[in-house]
């Protein structure tokens, strides 16, 4: 398996996975591919230029991570609906702005309650201390239950996929910005984890929390709801520089120390897809970019033809 790529300095490559299918999210673009039941490849594209060439704020340290959270959180939303329905063979109706604004406000909602309050409610209940062990016991309850999450979410076959999917993209995204070619032979070489992963994001989210939070120690409920509110944008917008800069420099020792946790954790969160997988991630990768930069991708060798012929234009 090849060792771990740093980005080029062109550009680099996000994504998710999604019902039966990957999204993939390019400096001009997003797109999403579906392998639909009849077995056909079908994509869509929709341009977007990055945040950064959209709004001055968007290159403000900090600010930039809150703002592309909150972005990449409707497009996740948006595409896990098209593809929803794409999987279902049409029988689903995509959800319209208003039932996404809803749906990503009960889970944030429920990332609130279940990995926020419900810590702070445990270590309440089994220590009266207001400083250090009460820190060190609502930071292991988090972790606990956050791992616990993940470890049932693998559970299930349907979920399975998914991961596989979300190795697919990581294995695209790794060939792409090493300059290899998009075979299935070459994608597999690489490991379907990737120091950029949202999994890696979340980690870092919760490390963070449970250092900043500790030092407030025990606080009255108001308070420590007020604190979580406020922190966590913060604690979001550190933890996007901390990601950024150790997907950026993997050749370093300090850039592999920052991502190891994430890359660890990943391995709850993805597997190692089948081929058919591969050729939809490459499917929506090439949807995602611009014709030129089609062209370089084709220029290093084959690309699967089913991911060719699905790309969107």
């Amino acid at each position: 398996m090849s060792t771990e790529p740093s980005p080029p300095a062109a550009m680099t490559v996000g994504g998710q996975a999604v019902m039966e299918g990957v999204m993939m999210r390019a400096p001009n673009a997003w797109a999403v591919a579906v392998r639909r039941p009849d077995g056909v490849i079908e994509a869509i594209r929709n341009d977007l230029p990055r945040l950064s060439a959209r709004s001055k704020w968007a290159r403000v340290p900090l600010v930039r991570g809150v703002l592309v959270l909150g972005e990449s959180l409707t497009l996740g939303f948006r595409a896990l609906s098209w593809s929803a329905q794409k999987a279902a063979g049409d029988a689903e109706e995509e959800l319209s702005k208003g039932q996404i604004a809803v749906s990503m406000i009960v889970a944030l909602l429920f990332f609130a309650g279940l990995f926020i309050v419900a810590p702070a409610a445990a270590a309440r209940f089994l220590t009266d201390d207001r400083s250090f062990l009460y820190a060190a016991l609502e930071g292991l309850v988090q972790l606990g239950i956050f791992l616990g999450y993940l470890w049932a979410l693998g559970r299930s076959s349907e979920l399975r996929r998914i991961f596989a999917y979300h190795g697919a993209e990581h294995m695209s995204i790794h060939a792409y910005e090493a300059g290899e070619q998009l075979s299935i032979d070459r994608v597999s070489r690489y490991r379907p984890e990737h120091p950029r992963c949202g999994t890696s994001f979340l980690l870092l989210v919760m490390l963070i929390a449970i250092i900043l939070f500790g030092l407030l120690g025990r606080l009255p409920w108001p308070l420590l709801i007020l604190s979580r509110l406020v922190g966590i944008p913060v604690i979001a917008g550190i933890s996007y520089e901390l990601l950024k800069v150790s997907g950026g420099h993997q050749n370093t020792w300090w850039g592999r120390f920052l991502a190891a946790p994430g890359l660890w954790l990943q391995k709850l969160t993805t597997r190692v897809p089948e081929e058919d997988q591969i050729e939809v991630a490459v499917a929506s990768l090439l949807s995602s970019l611009e014709p030129p930069q089609v062209d370089e991708v084709l220029s290093r060798g084959p690309v699967p033809e089913a991911a060719l012929a699905a790309r969107a234009l």
